[in-house]
């Protein structure tokens, strides 16, 4: 039982994800959601989680409804606080199910910014699952799959 615990809790540091759909709390703030997998892998909150969960929310553009209640958030916002809450842990490997699927293009643009900025600065790895050609193009690899099968798989030198 020990071990399950510990390699789940291993496994929260080292993978971040991005669902399609945010899956936020509704009784939790913003912040409150990004924190929430500190809370899980320290199990008390702390001035340092804040502060990091804090920092998140102002990269992807949130500060200003960092303290109001998921449910009252935009989809598109919803979506940010999600990517927020799936980079708070610093993971080696962020899984991504349409990260910026519920977002218009300006806002897209940014989040796929910050990802590409975690990337370089943290040498953190993001598979994306995307149908948005443009977003695709921007990434170092792509790997195409028809009808559940890899269709093509290239390097991307025209990626950021």
């Amino acid at each position: 039982m020990e071990i399950a615990r510990a390699r789940r809790a291993e496994m929260v540091a080292y993978i971040g994800f991005v669902f399609q759909f945010h899956n936020l709390l509704p009784e939790f703030t913003a912040l409150e959601n990004v924190m929430l997998p500190l809370l899980a892998a320290r199990g008390r909150p702390d001035e340092a989680m804040r502060l990091r969960a804090a920092e998140l929310i102002e990269q992807v553009g949130l500060t200003e409804v960092g303290k109001h209640m998921s449910n009252d958030l935009s989809g598109g916002q919803q979506q940010r606080v999600a990517i927020a809450r799936a980079l708070v842990m610093q993971p080696a490997l962020v899984l991504a199910d349409e990260p910026t699927g519920n977002l218009d293009t300006k806002a897209a643009d940014n989040v796929f910014d910050l990802l590409r900025s975690v990337n370089e600065a943290s040498d953190t790895s993001f598979l994306i699952v995307t149908h948005d050609p443009r977003l695709a193009q921007r990434c170092d690899r792509i790997i195409e799959l028809v009808d559940g099968r890899i269709d093509s798989d290239k390097a991307n030198a025209r990626a950021r």
